[in-house]
């Protein structure tokens, strides 16, 4: 298990909560099937994480546009630049199957970056949102 579920803050929007509690079901998911050195799993669940992920910031950035958050281009720039994170380790896992090299982007750059990305950047869109928790 990568995350504990109290290890990533509640917002106070219930859709990006749903949201933040399913991707890290989706991850730790990922982590344990990396941590045993299962390929074909770790083949399958690339494919669910990364289908997770852009639902996961495409909602995110529909909510923003939406209300006409102030700070959208800024929020979503994040969404991008992890987006092609993932994207280069899928690659970086066709081309080696290396599993240490993904179980080190995901406890290092993925879990301190979702930490860090729920406490600053979704907490305050979801400020911005409304529907209280």
């Amino acid at each position: 298990m990568l995350f504990k579920k109290t290890e990533v803050q509640q917002v106070s929007n219930a859709m990006m909560n749903m949201l933040h509690e399913e991707e890290i079901d989706i991850v730790n998911d990922f982590h344990d099937a990396v941590v045993a050195k299962d390929t074909k799993k770790i083949d399958e669940l690339f494919e669910v994480l990364l289908y997770d992920i852009e639902d996961h910031f495409s909602t995110e950035e529909d909510m923003m546009e939406e209300s006409q958050f102030y700070a959208a281009s800024i929020h979503k720039a994040e969404h991008d630049s992890m987006r092609k994170k993932v994207k280069d380790i899928e690659a970086g896992w066709k081309a080696n199957q290396d599993p240490k090299v993904v179980q080190n982007f995901l406890e290092g750059d993925f879990k301190s970056w979702m930490v860090l990305h729920v406490a600053r950047w979704d907490s305050e869109t979801a400020m911005h949102l409304g529907d209280s928790m």
